[in-house]
């Protein structure tokens, strides 16, 4: 069954859905299933036809699982390890995954949540393009949603 693609740029709440990690080492982009080709990344020189931003390149929060896909796409299971919420790495210094801990900025252990938070609205938001998801196991994977505010 396919899943749904939201595309709540205004919020509250933006569920990104289940980031899956297929190659440990490899990290995913949060935005990976709502932008696969990174379009609107505001690191893209050409965002779309009319020159503006389809997505939201900020957020107040970030909410992270620690779940993976049940068997036969039947509801959530626990991963078996750990993932990791990543900041991106700059293209000239370290390899961005979970080997790299000047980039690491939460572990989140198998059923776990997180709130990956800022200060109030407009004095501190994420750009969530900069951000990834790794894990220790093939196959693991973390829920996460946008709180926009």
């Amino acid at each position: 069954m396919a899943q749904s693609v939201a595309q709540d740029i205004n919020g509250p709440i933006w569920p990104l859905g289940l980031i899956v990690v297929v190659t440990p080492g490899t990290p995913v982009s949060i935005m990976s299933l709502v932008d696969p080709s990174s379009v609107n990344a505001p690191t893209t020189t050409a965002a779309n036809s009319a020159g503006v931003q389809e997505y939201t390149t900020r957020c107040q929060q970030i909410q992270v699982q620690g779940y993976k896909a049940g068997a036969g796409g039947n509801g959530l299971q626990s991963n078996t390890g750990n993932v990791y919420l990543m900041k991106k790495a700059e293209a000239t210094t370290g390899s961005g995954n979970r080997t790299d801990y000047g980039v690491m900025v939460a572990v989140i252990t198998p059923q776990q949540t997180i709130f990956y938070g800022s200060a109030a609205f407009n004095r501190n938001v994420f750009g969530p393009y900069e951000y990834y998801i790794d894990a220790d196991n093939a196959n693991d994977g973390a829920l996460v949603t946008l709180i926009i505010q």
